[in-house]
């Protein structure tokens, strides 16, 4: 599963052309949630999530997850989600709220420490977006969908691959970092990190790293909700 829901930016059908030949011709299923929070549906759908109403995306992204079990399309065990960013906020609610819905998370150049996001880089052009956590009454709200602060030490959680860049200059690596060491130290939850050093918020520098990226990824898939059985 993959999925933004932010900023009114609008995922529309695609097909990806490293999805192809590195999941979907293995028999698998690839699927876009358009959640509250993005621009699929107009300026109302993003307005939908915003700051306090944050929870919408997140509960449409768990519903997703929950129809294609229901339907009998997957297993929770058997589905995994990739977010970016926005969508790296977004599957790390998933990793710390819904964790008995996925099988692995994949958590690309994310926010995660709400508490701080607004002293990082671009983090304080953001504040209509997601609430100002230096404001006390917007705090309330915005620690609840923060998951650096959501871990709960002897909780299961399912396995992770959590990506960053060093060169990133608009959320910068240390939120990534702060989340891979805090589940590693305070949980039993398998927990990968990486962290090229160029590539800055896109992740990667040229093909040859986007390549390699994109078969970490894969290969993390592989053995995780891809196993065979």
């Amino acid at each position: 599963m993959n999925g933004y829901g932010g900023f009114e930016h609008a995922l529309t059908p695609e097909y990806p052309t490293i999805v192809g030949p590195a999941w979907l011709e293995q028999g698998r299923v690839y699927v876009v949630a358009n959640i509250r929070g993005g621009g699929e549906f107009g300026p109302e759908w993003h307005l939908a999530a915003l700051r306090e109403n944050r929870h919408r995306a997140y509960e449409d992204f768990a519903a997703v997850s929950r129809d294609l079990v229901a339907r009998g399309v997957s297993t929770p065990d058997r589905i995994a989600c990739h977010g970016r960013s926005n969508g790296g906020l977004l599957v790390g609610n998933m990793l710390t709220q819904n964790p008995d819905d996925f099988g692995a998370i994949v958590c690309g150049v994310p926010l995660l420490d709400m508490r701080r996001y607004t002293r990082l880089s671009a983090g304080a052009s953001w504040i209509a977006e997601y609430g100002d956590p230096d404001d006390p009454a917007d705090w309330e709200f915005v620690k609840t969908f923060s998951p650096y602060h959501l871990i709960e030490p002897g909780r299961r959680y399912p396995a992770s691959l959590i990506y960053a860049a060093a060169s990133d200059d608009r959320v910068g690596p240390v939120q990534a970092r702060k989340m891979a060491a805090r589940l590693a130290d305070e949980t039993d939850a398998e927990v990968h990190y990486l962290e090229p050093v160029e590539g800055g918020h896109a992740g990667t520098i040229d093909a040859a790293a986007t390549a390699a990226l994109h078969a970490t990824i894969h290969a993390f898939l592989d053995s995780t909700v891809g196993r065979a059985g």
